[in-house]
Formats: C-alpha cells, sequence, structure tokens
C-alpha cells in the first residue's frame, strides 16, 4: 500500500480537523478556510514583508497550497518581493520581466511568532463566525417557543444548559417555571424573548455581554401567548384575539380573549372540547391555573369577568383618569364570594387588577366585614406596580 507523504497527510489532517469543527461547532469548512487564509496573508506579510499571497485550496482532494509572488525584474532591489529574472526562470520557464512567479510557502518555516499570531486570527475568526451563526438561528426564532434539550443542569445554582439546534443557551432557575424534577436529556419547551449582541450592555449589570446571548423564559406572558396560539387554532387564525394575560408563573394565570366573529365563542375555543386544550398547557406549565375570561370594551364587564370565579353584584367606577394613570373602581360581590373574589393571598384580586389595569376595591354586600377581613378586603392597582417577570 502507497503511504502517502508527509505534506499530504498533514493537509489531510487539516481538512479533517476543520470538518470536526464544522461537526461539532456550526462553523462552515469555507469560513474557516477563509480565516486561515487571512493568516496566513498576515504572518507572511509580518515573516516575509510581502502580504502578495495565492492560495490553492481543493476541498475534495484536500489540497491547501501557500505561494507568495514576486515580481521579476533587471535588478533586485527589495529581495523580500523582488526576483532577478535568472532565478525566476528556474521555478518558471516563461517568466520575463514584468511578471510574477509563484514561490510555495511552508506555514511552518513562517516564525513562532507568526504562527502564534496566526492561530490568534484563526480563533478570533472561528469564534466571529459561531457568533454571526448564533445571531442568525435564534433570530430566526426571536419571540418564538422552540424545543430544547437539556445538556446539564448546574448542581449548585440549578440553572440549565439547554440546546437549541446547535446553539447552547441558559436556562435559569428562576425561569424553570412548571418544570419539576429537571435533569440531563428532557426536552423542554422555552421561548426566545430576545437576542443580546456582543457590543449590548446586559440589563441590570454593568459592562457588555461577551457574545450574542439568547435570553430565554418560560416566566413571560408572552410564552403563554404562544402556547395558546399552538394549541389553539382560532387565536393563530386572528378569529380569536388574546387581549391580556396577568400571571404569577408557577401558580396562576388569567388571560382575556376577544371574539372576533359574533358566532365563536373565545372562551370555549381556548378551554376545547371536554377542557382539552387548557389541559394541555396547564400540563406544559406544571399544573399552573388558568383563568379565561372574555374581553370586554366595557371597563365593568371586563371588571367583573376579571374577577372570575366570583360573582360580581356591582362595579361603579369611581375615577377614571387615563393620562394620569388613575383608574379606580369598587366591586361589590355577594358576602358568600369575598374570599373568592379575593383569592388566597389576594391573589385573584390582584391578577385581575394587573389583568385590566384597574385598581380595584372590593367589598361585601352588606358592606359588613368579618374579624380577619379587613387585612385584605381593599385591593390597590398599586399592586399592578408589583414586579412581573417579563422580558
Amino acid at each position: 500500500m502507497k503511504k502517502k507523504s508527509a505534506s499530504t497527510e498533514n493537509e489531510f489532517n487539516m481538512f479533517e480537523a476543520m470538518k470536526e469543527l464544522e461537526k461539532t461547532r456550526g462553523v462552515p469548512v469555507t469560513s474557516i478556510i477563509e480565516n486561515i487564509k487571512k493568516s496566513i496573508e498576515k504572518a507572511c506579510k509580518s515573516s516575509l514583508d510581502n502580504d502578495d499571497v495565492v492560495f490553492i485550496v481543493d476541498e475534495e482532494k484536500e489540497i491547501f497550497s501557500v505561494f507568495i509572488q514576486k515580481t521579476v525584474v533587471d535588478y533586485v532591489t527589495d529581495p523580500n518581493k523582488e526576483i532577478s529574472e535568472h532565478d525566476a526562470r528556474d521555478i518558471d520557464i516563461n517568466a520575463e520581466i514584468g511578471s510574477k512567479v509563484r514561490i510555495a510557502v511552508d506555514p511552518k518555516k513562517l516564525g513562532r511568532i507568526s504562527i502564534q499570531n496566526a492561530r490568534s486570527v484563526i480563533r478570533q475568526g472561528i469564534r466571529d463566525k459561531e457568533r454571526e451563526l448564533t445571531i442568525e438561528e435564534f433570530s430566526k426564532k426571536q419571540k418564538e417557543i422552540v424545543s430544547a434539550y437539556v445538556v446539564n443542569i448546574d448542581p449548585i445554582s440549578g440553572n440549565a444548559s439547554i440546546k437549541i439546534d446547535k446553539s447552547i443557551a441558559t436556562l435559569t432557575k428562576a425561569e424553570q417555571a412548571g418544570l419539576k424534577d429537571l435533569k440531563e436529556g428532557d426536552v423542554v419547551k422555552v421561548y426566545i424573548a430576545d437576542i443580546l449582541n456582543e457590543t449590548e450592555p446586559v440589563p441590570g449589570k454593568k459592562g457588555k455581554n461577551k457574545g450574542p446571548k439568547a435570553i430565554i423564559s418560560r416566566t413571560c406572558n408572552e410564552f403563554i401567548e404562544r402556547l395558546f396560539e399552538l394549541e389553539v387554532p382560532e387565536i393563530k387564525d386572528g378569529i380569536v384575539e388574546i387581549k391580556a394575560v396577568a400571571r404569577e408563573p408557577g401558580s396562576r394565570t388569567k388571560i382575556a380573549v376577544l371574539r372576533k366573529k359574533a358566532d365563536v365563542d373565545p372562551v370555549g375555543a381556548c378551554i376545547g372540547a371536554r377542557g382539552t386544550r387548557v389541559e394541555r398547557i396547564v400540563e406544559e406549565l406544571g399544573g399552573e391555573k388558568i383563568d379565561i375570561i372574555e374581553y370586554k370594551d366595557k371597563p365593568e364587564e371586563f371588571i367583573a369577568n376579571a374577577l372570575s370565579p366570583a360573582a360580581v353584584l356591582s362595579v361603579k367606577i369611581v375615577e377614571d383618569d387615563p393620562e394620569n394613570k388613575v383608574k379606580k373602581c369598587e366591586v361589590t360581590v355577594p358576602d358568600d364570594q369575598l374570599s373568592l373574589a379575593i383569592g388566597n393571598k389576594g391573589q385573584n384580586a390582584r391578577l385581575a387588577a394587573r389583568l385590566t389595569e384597574w385598581k380595584i376595591d372590593i367589598r361585601p354586600e352588606s358592606g359588613i366585614y368579618k374579624a380577619n377581613d379587613d387585612e385584605e378586603n381593599i385591593l390597590s392597582s398599586d399592586d399592578t406596580d408589583e414586579e412581573i417577570v417579563d422580558l
């Protein structure tokens, strides 16, 4: 069996390495080759004082040859860039004054510093291409739900490294709403909220991001909206519209939907036959409770619906000044519905206030409160300023 030459073997190994890099990191061989060319050109200029470099590259035959070009002259004044006609004809019998000849370059002989610089150029080029590919990949999926593969979980922080196609992102512990006992190998749904470029500041932190970063979430309101779009064809087709969402991730969500066609029941469409549609969403959210209510243009009707499942006797608008963001109302409910309207630790009323963007004061029909009710029977729209995880 014929043995490969040393040069051929080296070329073969280089191409194999590039193919492996393309496979594992998604950087195309063509991009790597371009960066190798740039690095060699820089090394030739540094070591040989000649940046007139020619490459012969054949990926199929795995050939990568490097040449510098020198101009044929009568009298050589710059041996780095010029060559005598006599010497030139030893390389090319047809060489003549004014023409150029190619002289093979062994990259290994370019000097240690030049080679180190070349490696730096190659590494930087690969990193730049990886960033470009990451941004491109995530940008296609921005504002959408995607399936991600859990690569590993940090035992200290609980943050999960997830793989989306060929890109890696971080799903923080705080964003893992509905995911119990998450483990390596799981496939999870996540929402790509935003893409930060390497020159953009990181929200809430000093300095700039070191590279492109996808903001991944399962707690934002948009995650709920996209889940409903996936499960409810009427929303995707525009027959039903999501008007508002209020959420306490992992616990409870209220979603207001509007009919766009008179003969469509927007709440029924979202619930699905025998509750199948909303059940799938609840399952994805790990059991998070979901209240689906019909949106109304009239504030009194919308507020009454938002306090579901409690029955509401009346809604009285106390102050309506949208310009100054002051919107107050008083809601009266049957005595036996007061606890239901307020909800556990005020959650039902708090979410209703966020959903409608109204300050809601809830009072029992009798006007008489039980001993412990005065701690939570009046709900303020100040609650709507409480931070909701949103990207």
